[in-house]
């Protein structure tokens, strides 16, 4: 079966794909969301990758290096075998600042005998815009556009460069190296380079993990989710990106085609609180100052997500050169999503501005910023919780008086009482308890919905929404009170197809869903663990983890029949979700 078979490479600036027989589909340079210098995953033809091509009497080995983001990709037929080491350079300067330049390089290691194998590269600059021109320059090959805006990469070895052009095969007879640039060297490129650099990022990476809070289940799968987390993130600002991708298909041949390489305000509580939990503050208090530098002070509109370096403007585009993943177009730069309304927002800020107060220490002028945006948020809550929205799962259709939106406004006024307390501000909180009692009322009136016994998906309605789970984990309801249970129950019920969860099964902007949402499955264990379904909720779970790529990697979604990953990848979401209900196993695990 045909899947999302990558491993991810990446230093906190950007990242590749390597596709499970050594080829680099997918990388932007010099940063996350740049335009793609490889894009065959968009592609096969137009694309552009980097891949070595050998006889069909190999086999292809691939894993990653232990406890780090460096992948290994084995080539063996027997006689002959070489193995391909692929990481991008990260680790640190004495000053404690990070050399993570814009490169990749791919570390060439004989094992034994004399294998062969010719090196395919064709970069395609700019999303494959325009034309693209490589040739040799002296120390390097340099690729460049030749229309359109003006771009360029440098590839540098201690190969023929004539025979990496000219796709000549080449016989192995000692380790060698290829070295991908954004940027021209101003030192000569060496062997001894390169096998220093990966000496120093493997030593980086391990040390990382180490940091990593050990627990006593599912530790290995915490660790590769903690670690492709790390990938996603940008060290320049802090951000975490949603995914790594863009445009690949939540269906096979279908337009449910969006770009990831942004982040996103709902993930950022998820992301605090699940990477503080693993123990790597610094990482987690960076995301927070992101969000925190990225909000508004006063009346100025939140948006539900922005660019990496802070940018509001994520207008989309359509590359209609691409083709798309499997023939599924459009293929989409930017995200149109970013202009809609989604009262949910303002919950999970101030959840986010609540875990800065509890997790870590605040100074008095930071303090200060905080509650302006605190009051301006709660007047914002104030003004338009009752008004309908798009919700979290950003249907472009009519707008809805969504379940999850009013229960998000609700822990918007939950936290902001709770941060007034800790601050001893007591001069709004009368105000704040009556707004937050009127909300939990609302809900408790009009999103039960007595002939479901299920909170639905929105007021009046009877479709149910895996969303809905999260009401206990907000601190809405308790998990042992009979409308949760019932809620879980009725969810499950008819949402769970063969262990894996449908967001929602009522049609929207595209029709009815036809793959399952990741993260959802997740929800639907930690639901089911935590209203006493241990063993249903463990089975669940182990099954969910078998639908892994053979890397431990999680995209968006899965196919309900062949249990093939689709969406972008490695998605972020999915990954906080497994560590979070590993770690929940874990925690019931040392009580018991």
């Amino acid at each position: 079966m045909e899947n999302l078979n990558y491993g991810i490479i990446g230093n906190c600036k950007s990242a590749a794909l390597v596709s499970q027989t050594g080829s680099i589909d997918w990388c932007c340079l010099p940063i996350f969301d740049s335009a793609s210098v490889f894009a065959k995953i968009l592609d096969d033809e137009k694309g552009g990758s980097l891949s070595f091509k050998v006889a069909d009497d190999y086999t292809i080995e691939q894993e990653y290096l232990w406890q780090t983001n460096i992948l290994s990709t084995t080539f063996d037929n027997g006689t002959d075998a070489f193995q391909v080491i692929d990481f991008m350079p990260r680790y640190p300067h004495q000053d404690g600042s990070f050399y993570s330049p814009p490169d990749i390089v791919r570390f060439i290691r004989l094992i034994k005998g004399t294998p062969q194998f010719q090196v395919q590269y064709d970069p395609k600059l700019k999303y494959a815009l325009g034309k693209t021109e490589t040739e040799e320059e002296g120390e390097y090959i340099h690729s460049k556009t030749t229309e359109g805006e003006y771009e360029s990469v440098f590839l540098y070895s201690d190969l023929k460069l004539q025979d990496i052009i000219d796709q000549n095969t080449i016989t192995l007879d000692s380790n060698a190296f290829l070295l991908l640039s954004y940027h021209e060297k101003l030192t000569a490129q060496t062997l001894d380079r390169a096998y220093l650099k990966f000496q120093r990022t493997k030593t980086y990476w391990m040390n990382w993990s180490e940091r990593t809070t050990r627990y006593p289940l599912y530790q290995e799968e915490i660790v590769r989710s903690a670690l492709t987390l790390k990938a996603l993130t940008f060290e320049k600002t802090g951000a975490v990106l949603a995914a790594a991708t863009t445009s690949l298909p939540e269906t096979i041949g279908e337009v449910r085609n969006w770009d990831y390489r942004f982040c996103w305000i709902r993930d950022a509580s998820m992301v605090i609180r699940v990477i503080a939990g693993l123990g790597h503050m610094k990482s987690a208090r960076k995301f927070l100052q992101f969000i925190v530098n990225t909000i508004p002070e006063k009346d100025e509109k939140i948006q539900i997500m922005y660019g990496i370096n802070g940018e509001k403007d994520l207008t989309e585009e359509f590359l209609d050169h691409l083709s798309g993943y499997k023939d599924s177009s459009p293929v989409r730069i930017g995200n149109a999503a970013y202009i809609q309304k989604q009262n949910d927002i303002y919950g999970i800020l101030m959840e986010v501005i609540y875990q800065q107060f509890v997790q870590f220490e605040t100074s008095l002028e930071n303090s200060e910023e905080l509650w302006t945006i605190i009051k301006s948020v709660t007047s914002i809550v104030n003004q338009h919780w009752q008004e309908p929205d798009k919700g979290i799962w950003e249907l472009r259709t009519e707008d809805r008086h969504f379940v999850f939106s009013k229960l998000l406004c609700w822990v918007a006024m939950d936290r902001a009482i709770k941060i007034s307390e800790i601050l001893g501000r007591v001069k709004y909180l009368k105000e704040w308890r009556q707004l937050r009692s009127e909300i939990h009322d609302d809900i408790y009136n009009n999103g039960w919905n007595e002939e479901v016994q299920a909170y639905t998906q929105s007021y009046g309605s009877k479709d149910l929404d895996a969303s809905t789970l999260l009401m206990q984990q907000y601190g809405f309801i308790q998990a042992d009170d009979p409308r949760f249970i019932s809620t879980v129950q009725a969810t499950e019920k008819e949402l769970c197809n063969d262990g894996l969860m449908y967001r929602y099964k009522n049609n929207d902007d595209f029709g009815e869903p036809s793959s399952s949402f990741t993260i959802c499955t997740f929800w639907l264990i930690d639901s089911l663990h935590k209203i006493g379904e241990t063993e249903k909720a463990r089975a669940y779970f182990d099954q969910l983890l078998s639908y892994s790529n053979h890397l431990g990697l999680f995209s968006e979604d899965i196919d309900f029949k062949t249990k093939r990953l689709l969406g972008n990848f490695p998605q972020a979401y999915s990954h906080l979700a497994l560590i979070e209900t590993a770690i929940n196993f874990s925690k019931e695990f040392t009580k018991a």
